[in-house]
């Protein structure tokens, strides 16, 4: 990659720094975007790329770094600048040397997320919509948990894969099961959590130090079960991070018959963004959570 000048100068005012001999190489950075170490002036940085379209996509992420951070509970790169240019847009965070969360790590990052869901409002959703990976995700604020994940959650992503050819049994066992989710929560009440919101376990790993930290988030606040049933998507995480976050805030009984219906989002998200298999999986959870209800 030939490095922007004009991404090169926004960092330089962010920073104050006078960048001598930049230098940047590819490294890997998920599905969504091309990622790059960026070294100047004895400095590391991260610098996710994407098409200019998606630069509210990278303010969204900053604004939910940011949030994170001034929590005071989870350790998160810290973001640096963001814009476009030309025809991509870019966010650019501090570098951070990343490994696996090892077993004492696993422990302490179940104790930071438990703290992180102990920051509240009075209120489900978020100051600003975000993204789900790339997908848009609706944050409007609404006090009742169900209307919020039933609409701007389930019905979104539904909405969405309608709109990419994904109709038939999907949309019908959608709407059935939209319609009976507050039998989900008939003797459960949530409390509006600061969330990850994207909390598997390609999101989280160590800094050279040891320090558990989290990245790529889709925050906004909502049922804590949601961020811990993500964990258990993809492979989970071990068994030292779910006894330590149970010692800090135990988890309501019912949190197992919620676990699907939580990881459904994601699974329409995947259908939404990779398509594939995902559809079938998404009918099977369907109709398993609606078999759970008789």
């Amino acid at each position: 990659m030939t490095l922007n000048a004009e991404l090169l100068q926004h960092l330089q005012q962010t920073t104050g720094r006078t960048l001598q001999n930049p230098r940047i190489a590819s490294v890997g950075g998920g599905d969504i975007n091309a990622a790059y170490r960026l070294r100047a002036d004895g400095v590391d940085w991260f610098v996710k790329l994407n098409r200019a379209s998606l630069a509210d996509m990278f303010a969204a992420e900053a604004a939910g770094l940011r949030e994170l951070r001034e929590s005071g509970t989870v350790e998160v790169p810290e973001p640096i600048c963001h814009g476009r240019f030309a025809d991509q847009s870019y966010l650019v965070l501090h570098f951070v040397e990343l490994g696996p969360l090892h077993s004492t790590a696993a422990g302490r990052f179940g104790e930071a997320l438990a703290a992180l869901h102990r920051i509240r409002q009075p209120w489900f959703g978020w100051h600003r919509d975000n993204t789900i990976g790339s997908t848009p995700q609706f944050n409007r604020r609404a006090d009742d948990w169900v209307e919020f994940w039933r609409d701007r959650r389930l019905g979104e992503q539904l909405r969405i894969a309608a709109e990419n050819g994904h109709g038939g049994p999907l949309q019908s066992l959608g709407e059935r099961l939209r319609e009976r989710v507050g039998e989900f929560f008939s003797d459960y009440r949530p409390h509006p959590s600061l969330l990850h919101g994207d909390l598997w376990g390609g999101n989280a790993g160590c800094d050279a130090q040891g320090q558990p930290l989290m990245y790529d988030p889709a925050c906004y606040y909502g049922d804590r079960e949601a961020d811990i049933a993500m964990t258990e998507l993809f492979g989970g995480f071990s068994r030292d991070f779910y006894a330590a976050y149970q010692r800090e805030y135990p988890l309501d009984s019912g949190y197992k018959t919620r676990v699907t219906l939580y990881n459904l989002y994601h699974i329409l998200n995947h259908l939404n963004l990779f398509g594939g298999g995902y559809q079938s999986q998404a009918k099977r959870m369907m109709e398993q959570l609606l078999a759970e209800l008789g």
